[in-house]
């Protein structure tokens, strides 16, 4: 069960520019601390809600608009290195893959699309659609039950503190995907280990140990 932005392909640069972009429309700032504590793996709802708190009735309108900055800005996207050997030892073993993530509909398709993957994956868990996104369970239980699959015989990846909480509390073993946060945040918010990607040996040994 993959995270996307950040986790399948690193994106976050450009989702930076373009709430920067959103916030200099209306005469404000934003700066990267505060992007990768408060916003990376956040809803929308909530992200708005901190960085918009004056303007309560135009949130949506203002969450749509950075997402169109943010798709209009996607040209070539790569994935993290290993994905692809992943996704082709999950479809030998006949190991369901989805893909759980906060992103809008619009986003994840886009991404997936342009990842070569959106014919790999079984099942795609918007958490804007559900009663509850990331951090609560709810996407991931979602995720499981569309894949007929069981928590203790699960994977998760991610690499926000908030999709880490929402797989671990889901019961989950779950590894963080390394980024611009110190990993022992994620160590905190519940993975098992943090791995630079997909490549990671020690993620290898444990596939290998669970499909047994």
């Amino acid at each position: 069960m993959f995270d996307l932005d950040g986790t399948l392909t690193h994106t976050d640069d450009l989702h930076f520019d373009a709430f920067r972009a959103l916030m200099a429309e209306h005469g404000r700032a934003l700066d990267h601390d505060t992007f990768l504590h408060h916003i990376v793996g956040a809803t929308n709802e909530a992200i708005m809600g901190r960085l918009f708190p004056d303007l309560p009735e135009r949130h949506l309108e203002l969450a749509e608009c950075k997402e169109r900055l943010f798709r209009d800005s996607v040209t070539r996207l790569t994935p993290t290195p290993g994905a692809p050997e992943l996704f082709d030892w999950a479809e030998r073993h006949g190991v369901g893959i989805a893909v759980v993530t906060n992103a809008p509909r619009a986003n994840a398709e886009l991404m997936l699309a342009g990842l070569g993957l959106t014919d790999r994956i079984d099942a795609l868990v918007i958490g804007d659609e559900l009663a509850h996104g990331k951090p609560h369970p709810l996407p991931y239980q979602t995720g499981l039950a569309r894949l007929g699959g069981r928590a203790e015989r699960a994977c998760a990846f991610e690499d926000s503190p908030s999709g880490m909480r929402a797989a671990h509390a889901a019961g989950i073993h779950s590894y963080g995907i390394a980024g611009a946060l110190p990993p022992q945040t994620l160590l905190d918010a519940g993975a098992a280990a943090v791995i630079a990607d997909f490549t990671a040996p020690e993620l290898w040994r444990w596939l290998e140990r669970a499909l047994g």
